[in-house]
């Protein structure tokens, strides 16, 4: 998903102008054919990569991905310990719904920002005159984006009035569980063994995580378990939904992120007028200012702004580097979260993370070695047939 779930598309932006490609045309023209080639291929490699205001694109890869990478650790790790610490405030917990509320609308301003941005570079003028492209995708998919992303984000913060932040960051790395299937639903996809053992290993993991943070925390609630699992359902679908429309109408993710936030921010605010949620939490953020507004205001930008390094980071390295990255975040997240926080704390903990860490490896490596449920019936096949000549061997040396 463009906001929570750390991933995204990329869409290089090319501009040339009438004088520059008449230029180009000529040049050209005078080369040779293998010079030509060489020249589109040199072009092909260079592709477009910003972040915001910075370009990065005449950066070399590694000098991409440490500085991706250090925008990530950072960015999130700010997030995570904002996120937490806004929780900490006595009476808060209740209103995990405003503070979405507040967040939707600070990611409007933001996206909006990013598109005018886009519009400056590409066009030109003055930055608040310039006019951003116009929709791509259209309306009835953003009212169903909108509303899961409402899910998403919502069930997730509120789910921190119920849970340790720890389980809640587990949760979320075990997100391959529900894009599995709603993949294959959604998207007719297809799957490896690698693919189902992981989700297996996250499951294992997860549950005994669960487990132990029951058992620890006096005041556990399954209703936190039962809001981050619906938030990771809408996570999936999510992750699909967008997948699908950005590919087929070439969508920016500056795009889906400002209407599918906008018209989530329309949602919520009407929910909470309804049920009377609003008033009271405004209130209770009217008297701890600092603690919401101004704590919300930096936890929504850096999780912006994560978004953005995540984007680079999967743009230059590719999407499982990116994983691996992300997945490293969160562990280091979790740490901070230990040390900052006061909380109990058992081994289990520990044996429990290192599972679902296995069945995020599983995952990245399942990218790389495509092995299907064919290649693995035939390498046991072949493994049975090696054991029987053995066996056989070894019974007639023993006659």
């Amino acid at each position: 998903m463009v906001g929570e779930s750390e991933s995204g598309n990329v869409h290089d932006v090319i501009n040339i102008n009438s004088n520059g490609k008449a230029l180009q045309t000529a040049a050209s023209a005078s080369q040779s054919p293998s010079q030509r080639k060489l020249s589109s291929a040199s072009k092909a490699t260079t592709t477009e990569l910003r972040i915001l205001c910075f370009d990065l694109t005449y950066y070399n890869r590694t000098t991409k991905f440490l500085l991706s990478c250090a925008g990530v650790f950072i960015l999130y790790i700010i997030y995570g310990y904002l996120q937490e610490l806004i929780f900490t405030v006595e009476g808060f917990k209740p209103y995990g719904w405003f503070l979405t509320l507040v967040q939707f609308g600070y990611y409007i301003g933001f996206g909006l920002v990013e598109r005018r941005l886009e519009a400056y570079r590409t066009y030109g003028g003055p930055i608040w005159s310039v006019q951003p492209a116009p929709r791509s995708i259209p309306l009835q998919t953003y009212i169903v984006l909108a509303a899961l992303t409402l899910g998403t984000m919502g069930l997730s913060n509120s789910s921190l009035g119920y849970l340790n932040y720890p389980t809640q960051v587990i949760f979320k790395c075990c997100k391959l569980i529900p894009v599995l299937v709603g993949s294959i639903i959604i998207q007719g996809k297809r799957y490896g063994p690698l693919d189902f053992a992981a989700a297996t290993a996250m499951c294992v993991g997860l549950a005994w995580f669960t487990l132990a943070d029951s058992q620890l925390t006096p005041n556990f609630n399954p209703l936190g378990v039962a809001m981050i699992s619906g938030a990771l359902l809408c996570d999936a679908a999510i992750g699909n939904v967008q997948e699908k429309a950005m590919r087929e109408h070439k969508a920016s993710s500056s795009e889906v992120v400002f209407y599918s936030y906008g018209l989530g921010f329309v949602y919520l605010f009407v929910i909470m007028l309804l049920t009377g949620n609003f008033f009271s939490g405004f209130a209770f953020c009217l008297a701890h200012p600092l603690e919401t507004f101004g704590y919300g205001f930096l936890f929504s930008l850096s999780g912006y702004l994560g978004i953005q390094f995540v984007l680079a980071l999967v743009r230059s390295s590719g999407a499982p580097l990116a994983a691996t990255v992300t997945t490293a975040r969160k562990a280091v997240t979790i740490a901070f979260s230990f040390l900052l926080f006061s909380k109990p704390f058992t081994v289990q903990y520990i044996w429990s993370g290192l599972i679902v860490v296995l069945g995020i490896y599983l995952n990245v490596y399942s990218k790389k070695s495509n092995l299907t449920f064919a290649d693995l019936q035939h390498r046991l096949k072949q493994c049975s047939a090696r054991l029987s000549r053995s066996s056989s061997r070894k019974f007639l040396i023993e006659v």
